[in-house]
């Protein structure tokens, strides 16, 4: 049995898995061996064919401490009764199944960490090596990629990673605290960018199922990746906090003017602040003040086509207090709503007020 035994461990060491474990106890055995182990979702006969309704002769259970977690089944042959210890060759197989269960979960933690030191990286404005690091967890960003982030507040944190590298090939999903962040490599040939932001779109809406979630604009450069994962993260701050946004920027609209002030708050952050307190900002903090609602009248306003009676109807006042409303906006911004060449300006600086609104004072 110790030549078995070692045998085994080789086959496991080997990377031949459950299925060289069942192989070799099946020969050694005289009959069909399987290993069974539910919590894992692992059942592995061999041999795999012609034994349907064989009756278990013997079985013992693998222990993981003192708890009992699968268990290895020699089935009965027509081949006769071998002179050996089945039982002796099942608690052998037990053994090197527990062994088995111990590389593959050191080979996770091996690629958690990995993985786990890439998104942390790039969360940090790293991405020097981020190509090669991700190829060598099976993910090629060579054509470009998306990043993604969610904010898990389901009960099954681990199921949110889980559901990103199932649904996206070659994807590298990590949970760090309470959140999930994941990098999603390019789908498609000419058509990769629109492609991997559309099907990108359809995975977060999955994920929202968990908590809020976010994607990133396509980066075509993955040196430029830090940026993806600095997006998606600047998004689901957003998002988290007013859930009515999130499908007006991830759909892009108002021609993805969203999308352009991420990404240049990630470039030069003073310059988007900067146009957002030439703009809305004396509103915002007007509104703060005395309790007004001068921005919000402003969006309706906006929303109707610059329609006085449309937008009464839509915030419930009268026709005269819009006008009054829409004129304290001149007074305090200098910018004149009824203008197309201002009503730009303040769409812009409205804009940038929503991706701000979380850092600003309450």
């Amino acid at each position: 049995m110790q030549d078995l035994h070692a045998k085994m461990l080789g086959a496991v060491l080997g990377g031949e898995g459950l299925r060289g474990v069942a192989e070799l106890a099946a020969v050694e055995a005289g009959g069909p061996v399987a290993i069974r182990l539910p919590g894992r979702g692992l059942d592995v006969l061999w041999p795999a064919e012609g034994v349907g309704g064989a009756e278990t002769q013997v079985e013992v259970p693998i222990l993981a401490g003192d708890e009992q977690i699968g268990s290895v089944c020699v089935l009965a042959s027509g081949n006769g009764v071998p002179e050996v210890d089945r039982e002796e060759v099942a608690r052998a197989a037990a053994l090197a199944a527990v062994a088995e269960i111990a590389v593959v979960d050191a080979r996770d933690e091996v690629e958690h960490d990995l993985r786990a030191s890439l998104i942390e990286d790039l969360r940090a404005g790293e991405a020097e090596g981020a190509i090669g690091r991700a190829a060598r967890l099976g993910c090629d960003l060579g054509r470009g990629a998306l990043a993604v982030a969610a904010e898990i507040r389901s009960q099954k944190p681990r199921g949110a990673a889980a559901l990103i590298e199932t649904e996206w090939k070659g994807s590298l999903a990590e949970l760090i605290d309470d959140r999930v962040y994941a990098v999603l490599p390019a789908r498609g040939g000419d058509d990769a960018p629109e492609r991997s932001l559309a099907e990108a779109r359809r995975l977060v809406a999955r994920l929202r199922t968990h908590g809020p979630a976010a994607v990133s604009s396509f980066y075509a450069d993955p040196a430029e990746l830090h940026q993806a994962v600095r997006e998606a993260e600047l998004v689901l701050e957003v998002v988290r906090r007013d859930d009515r946004l999130a499908e007006q920027i991830e759909a892009g609209a108002g021609d993805g003017v969203y999308r352009l002030l991420f990404r240049a708050l990630i470039s030069d952050p003073d310059e988007v602040r900067s146009f957002y307190e030439d703009t809305v900002a004396p509103l915002v903090e007007y509104d703060r003040q005395y309790r007004s609602e001068l921005l919000s009248t402003l969006e309706a306003y906006l929303a109707h086509d610059c329609n006085m009676n449309a937008t009464a109807r839509a915030i419930f006042a009268h026709r005269h207090t819009v006008a009054y409303r829409l004129e304290r906006v001149r007074e305090l911004s200098g910018l004149d709503p009824s203008s197309s060449t201002d009503r730009e300006r303040i769409g812009l600086g409205i804009k940038a007020f929503r991706i701000f609104a979380p850092t600003l004072p309450k």
